[in-house]
């Protein structure tokens, strides 16, 4: 997922303002105690994210993938004042540790964490979506967006993460499932006449896309 160097990471991050204590702590907590931190969104990414939302300036927004709630944190930012967040993550080992993070970010009345299965948990949300975040299992990311699509609002933002897939997108070599997945799905929606998108190289890749 290095594409840049880290010297110009350092000096983005330099020149950017700098990651509030809880996300730093939960950067930190994510980092000892995760195998796989590399998912964290982290700081340059999450300020992305925190920025776009609060430009936006949404009232819902569906999380699709939680992690450890630093994604969320930095979307929730951007709520109106009585804006909510669904975030839905089907791993509930990590529930104590999200929960404790929402609540010294003070985001308790914000953020609604769900532990389900997404396909099957999204149907059940009756919601009008300013902002949806696809972040969860690969092979699903068009599953996904199909099933968001109707219930975001014209104007609406869809944004996917992990579209580079740390490069291997490119490499005609890598035919395993979430790589093939990834690339229809890019497909998909630089096809889809019903948005525009734009993707962006920050981090593993964000896709953004605005639904007419």
């Amino acid at each position: 997922m290095e594409f840049i160097s880290t010297d110009i990471e350092n000096y983005a991050l330099q020149h950017s303002s700098p990651e509030d204590a809880v996300l730093q702590n939960l950067n930190r907590e994510t980092h000892a105690r995760m195998l796989y931190a590399r998912m964290l969104s982290g700081h340059l990414q999450g300020s992305f994210l925190e920025m776009m939302s609060r430009m936006i300036s949404p009232k819902r927004i569906l999380e699709i993938g939680t992690f450890t709630g630093y994604s969320a944190i930095c979307l929730a930012k951007g709520l109106q004042p009585d804006g909510l967040l669904h975030t839905i993550d089907v791993n509930d080992e990590l529930e104590a540790m999200i929960r404790k993070t929402i609540a010294s970010a003070g985001m308790d009345g914000q953020i609604i964490y769900h532990i389900a299965n997404a396909l099957d948990f999204i149907p059940t949300l009756y919601e009008c979506w300013d902002l949806v975040f696809i972040d969860a299992d690969k092979e699903n990311y068009l599953h996904y967006y199909q099933m968001v699509f109707e219930s975001v609002r014209p104007g609406g933002y869809i944004i996917a993460d992990n579209v580079l897939w740390s490069g291997k997108v490119l490499d005609e070599k890598c035919q395993d499932s979430e790589t093939k997945a990834i690339r229809a799905f890019n497909q998909h929606v630089t096809d889809d006449q019903r948005v525009d998108n734009l993707l962006v190289p920050i981090r593993d890749g964000l896709m953004l896309i605005r639904k007419k």
